[in-house]
């Protein structure tokens, strides 16, 4: 009898078994499933884009102002507008979002007022664009007297990214082994040094990935920049910190929104061009990334 039910058991254990690998092979399906469909439909959206805007791409195009004829307009003063922007963002945002982890994850204590505002932080990371622009309109434009500026825009879409740099930066810091800070203190160093000469240098390719993260999403936002008050037509590229701009997102939305079939065309060639800049710039990111963590391992 002893012997029958050992077999009972190890019998119901094998078919356990068998059905837990079923199902585990059958959400690895699902999933890939449900990939190769979320790639596929890029991958279409990408070569409409493609075979409705490449034909558009010149040097007249790259280098040419907006026009009311479509066959002449260009992109130049939103694609200047969009570097100024992006460069002066990751300026304001990096710096103060790894300040603002580094207080939080090295020097704060666990009281009611840091965690109000790490759940704050976290929240704020799933904000709607719309309301960053409303806050730059009112703080930035109106009380600070910046006006519809480079800076104005910057500094709105700074704190879109300031949240998702901050969490990315936290979670870096965190990845950094603690006898790194004890061997550091060991010789004598004091918190700051320790923190500025080991611990961000060994966190610093996560920070850039949150840093990459972070300006995928401000490069492509929109609603912010109309809230405060970008202009749709420019005619002129931005040259200091207060000059009015417009931006590549809102020259694409402009031309959209017009009947002719031709802006729809030079819309196309735009996203290209937002494309390339944004792939470009996550790919200075990465080799920046991947060169700091190649240091840190050697």
């Amino acid at each position: 009898m002893r012997t029958s039910g050992i077999a009972v058991r190890a019998t119901a254990r094998s078919a356990g078994s068998g059905r837990r690998q079923l199902l585990d092979a059958a959400f690895q399906v699902l999933a890939l499933a449900i990939l190769l469909a979320a790639l596929s439909a890029l991958g279409l959206l990408l070569a409409d884009v493609l075979g409705d805007g490449a034909a558009r791409l010149d040097w007249q195009f790259l280098t040419g102002t907006s026009s009311r004829r479509a066959s002449s307009a260009g992109i130049f003063n939103a694609l200047m507008g969009s570097v100024w922007v992006i460069a002066l963002t990751g300026a304001l945002a990096l710096p103060i979002g790894v300040a603002a982890a580094v207080y939080l994850e090295e020097y704060s204590s666990r009281s009611l007022f840091s965690r109000f505002v790490e759940i704050n932080i976290a929240n704020l990371a799933a904000v709607p664009s719309i309301i960053y622009g409303l806050l730059g309109l009112g703080l930035f434009v109106r009380a600070m007297g910046m006006g519809r500026s480079v800076l104005a825009g910057a500094a709105t879409l700074a704190l879109l990214a300031l949240p998702v740099v901050i969490l990315s930066t936290r979670e870096a810091l965190r990845t950094v082994p603690k006898s790194i800070r004890e061997g550091s203190y060991a010789l004598g160093a004091t918190k700051w040094q320790t923190i500025w000469h080991q611990v961000l240098p060994m966190a610093l390719p996560g920070v850039l990935t949150g840093l990459i993260l972070a300006l995928s999403r401000a490069i492509g936002e929109t609603a912010p920049l109309i809230t405060i008050g970008a202009l749709t037509y420019i005619p002129f590229a931005p040259d200091g910190l207060w000059s009015p701009f417009t931006a590549l997102p809102i020259q694409i939305f402009n031309w959209v929104s017009r009947p002719q079939a031709d802006f729809r065309v030079n819309a196309a060639a735009g996203i290209i061009v937002l494309l390339v800049l944004l792939l470009s710039m996550n790919a200075v990111a990465i080799f920046l990334r991947d060169h700091y963590q190649r240091r840190v391992r050697s």
